[in-house]
């Protein structure tokens, strides 16, 4: 009896620290993937707005494409949460270009933003050419805050 309890509690034990290294990875790949698209649409920026933008809208993009009869498409990605509760919500990227692209993508679940919370919060500011970025996913208990400093490509 002894041993078939002491047994129970270690199969507990690893059980919950498994959900818990999960819960961990679901929070670190919310953050990874969003940095990740953001850091792509950065680099191509012509114009990167991080303030004065209209709730719900994060960072928008602008940048322009010539193709090989140097005729120009103008493109345009804005990233805005979605569904908002107590702070965390969904990340979407809407992507429009003047070739008649008009998508919208979910980019990551579960990303943290409280304004209030001005230490956790995700949050942006643009100080040309580096875009300073704060991404913080909130899955479950698990907390995942990651910074970039995104510097745009130069001569686009």
């Amino acid at each position: 009896v002894l041993v078939s309890g002491a047994a129970s509690i270690a199969i507990f034990q690893i059980m919950k620290g498994t959900e818990r290294n999960n819960t961990h990875i679901n929070a670190v790949r919310q953050v990874q993937t969003a940095g990740y698209w953001i850091s792509r649409d950065a680099r191509m920026a012509q114009s990167i707005d991080t303030e004065n933008l209209t709730s719900p809208a994060f960072l928008v993009f602008n940048w322009t494409e010539w193709d090989d009869l140097n005729e120009e498409t103008y493109h345009s990605a804005t990233y805005s949460f979605e569904g908002l509760t107590d702070g965390i919500g969904t990340l979407k990227r809407t992507h429009w270009s003047s070739a008649g692209a008009n998508e919208q993508t979910l980019i990551a679940k579960h990303i943290y933003y409280a304004p209030a919370d001005s230490d956790n919060t995700s949050k942006a500011d643009y100080k040309a050419p580096v875009l300073k970025l704060q991404l913080t996913s909130l899955v479950e208990d698990a907390m995942e805050i990651r910074e970039y400093r995104i510097k745009r490509r130069p001569n686009i």
